[in-house]
């Protein structure tokens, strides 16, 4: 956006000034209940955000993040405003849907860099009748209009309700998700994905059922991310209720509205996943991020409620990653790659790329005489979702657009030993025993599956320790045809279809459990601040030798130096 400050939702707003240093994921970074920072390893945490003018670059980390925020609006515990020199999109998109849908507007401006810089040295701010106040600062603010778009004879139809209310109002998200994004036009898009049906929290029951109720239903195909619940043996499993009642009515409202259950975090390993070129309408960080990188599809990271918005309108603002230029390099990351690295090598660079790229797209050069395999790049993809606000990246002579050339004012970081070694540090607080092995952020691949039972081939999981995997339910049918899920069950590991780690709550997760260990960096990110466990991170060898042997060793891996 060229303007020195831009108006993107809500109104008058004033508060104490909360700066925080780095982007933050309000999907397990955020209490809804309290409105405190509860990422780990976040400068800021501890710190609350409730009242407050928050201050942050962009946001990163999960789609999931604008939902956080719909609840704590919801609660009376969101930020009086948000305020980004960055293009942001996820806490923006809350804020629409808070404000259009549930009447309880959240301020969120974007200021360039001069502005935001004097906004943090203020100690109070204020937005007033369209003037933004700080200590020595004033300035005039420019609200986000629709108009801005050129919009079709059909996208003006929907606008006027001829579709109905549900997609009338879609496209009026959609639109000033646009005018956000800094977007001229809307494009069409050939399927979506929807994240937003995980009941982290009230909030996406209410959007969803309303939503629902107001008769909407998907324009294009589209595909359910993981829920809360095993939708077929929640009841046998012990699960309360209420919870899993709601979490049904959930899916259903998603069902309901014409999304085809699949309930799956990893809509790429399903068979008909997208093509190169194609432009999709997906959310779920790591599903976008491997789309765009591993697929060469095209698809922003889109917020929750933008990709039902998207999916009901069939429509997406011609933006970002849509884009060529979108997606060109901006953050050249050169890898000295350890000796004899391990399969826990590339979430490791995944979380530490994400560090180190912030919200450009990264080109990583040093890696081309490796061969990752697909199970090697989702869980790059995913780990870097936790870190990243980009919603892709390249590898030099690896993923489809490797060969692309970087933006003339890329810059170059360089990760090597030392960087592993911190970052195996901080994502291994926990101590030597274990008492649960988390296979399956996100969903575990058939030949993630198969590896499982070749490493665990003649043992059994040790007693006083669960050994879970979280998986499809189509790819869980194709190991159960393929003959490998039984013997794995009967040596001990429990298997749970529809639902992923992010959104496991007791009895689902063993309540015994002190430390666990999994091979996902993503999850190692996230899972202090959604179970309060301590955390062990490796490779999945070492994670088959945990199963079995309740422990796990404290030294550095071998290819990890210092």
């Amino acid at each position: 956006m060229a303007e020195a400050a831009i108006l993107l939702a809500g109104g008058d707003a004033e508060g104490a000034v909360l700066v925080c240093t780095e982007g933050l994921s309000f999907w397990g970074g955020v209490d809804p209940e309290t409105g405190i920072i509860i990422d780990a390893h976040h400068p800021q945490h501890g710190a609350c955000v409730t009242g407050n003018v928050l201050m942050m670059p962009t946001s990163r980390g999960s789609c999931s993040g604008s939902g956080v925020l719909l609840e704590l609006a919801l609660n009376g515990l969101a930020p009086a405003a948000l305020v980004f020199s960055d293009d942001e999109e996820v806490l923006t998109l809350g804020a629409l849907v808070s404000e259009r849908i549930f009447a309880r507007p959240i301020t969120v401006l974007r200021l360039q860099s001069d502005a935001y810089a004097a906004l943090a040295r203020s100690r109070r701010a204020g937005l007033v009748a369209g003037r933004l106040n700080g200590d020595g600062l004033h300035l005039a603010l420019e609200r986000a209009d629709v108009e801005r778009l050129a919009l079709t004879g059909a996208d003006r139809a929907v606008l006027d309700g001829v579709s109905g209310a549900a997609a009338k109002t879609a496209m009026e998200i959609v639109c000033l998700m646009g005018v956000a994004q800094g977007a001229s036009a809307l494009m069409d898009v050939t399927r979506g994905h929807i994240d937003g049906c995980i009941l982290a929290h009230s909030a996406n029951l209410i959007f969803a059922e309303k939503m629902a109720q107001m008769g909407a239903k998907v324009a294009i195909p589209t595909t359910i991310n993981a829920i809360s619940v095993d939708r077929e043996n929640w009841i046998s499993q012990g699960v309360a209720e209420d919870f899993g009642n709601r979490a049904s009515r959930l899916a259903d409202a998603y069902v309901q509205m014409g999304a085809r259950p699949t309930f799956t975090c990893a809509p790429y390993l399903l068979e008909d996943r997208p093509r190169r070129g194609e432009c999709v309408g997906w959310s779920e960080s790591n599903a976008v991020i491997y789309a765009n990188s591993v697929l060469g599809a095209r698809t922003p990271k889109h917020p929750d409620y933008l990709d039902l918005c998207i999916a009901l309108t069939g429509r997406a603002a011609v933006s970002g990653v849509y884009t060529n230029s979108g997606r060109m390099p901006r953050r050249i990351v050169e890898v000295s790659v350890p000796d004899d690295v391990d399969d826990a090598f590339w979430p490791l660079l995944g979380w530490l790329t994400g560090k180190a790229s912030a919200g450009r797209v990264p080109l990583l050069v040093g890696l081309e005489d490796t061969r990752p395999s697909e199970d090697d790049l989702k869980a790059l993809c995913a780990a870097f979702g936790t870190t990243a606000g980009a919603p892709m990246l390249h590898i030099r002579g690896v993923t489809p657009e490797g060969a692309i050339s970087p933006a003339p004012d890329a810059d170059v970081v360089r990760l090597g030993a030392v960087d592993f070694g911190n970052a195996w540090r901080e994502l291994n607080a926990g101590e030597e025993a274990v008492e649960l092995v988390a296979i399956g952020s996100p969903h575990a691949s058939l030949s993630e599956v198969r590896a499982l039972a070749d490493l665990l081939k003649g043992r059994a999981i040790l007693e006083g320790v669960d050994a879970i995997v979280t998986i499809g339910r189509e790819v869980l049918a194709a190991a159960r045809d393929a003959g490998i899920v039984d013997g794995l069950e009967n040596q001990g590991v429990q298997f749970l279809p529809d639902i992923c780690w992010c959104s496991i709550t007791e009895p689902l997760f063993p309540a015994n459990t002190k430390v666990l260990m999994t091979n996902s960096g993503k999850y190692a990110h996230y899972a202090f601040g959604l179970s309060g466990r301590k955390v062990r991170f490796g490779g999945l060898q070492a994670c088959a030798e945990a199963a079995v042997t309740g422990r796990v060793s404290a030294k550095l891996p071998g290819w990890i130096t210092s």
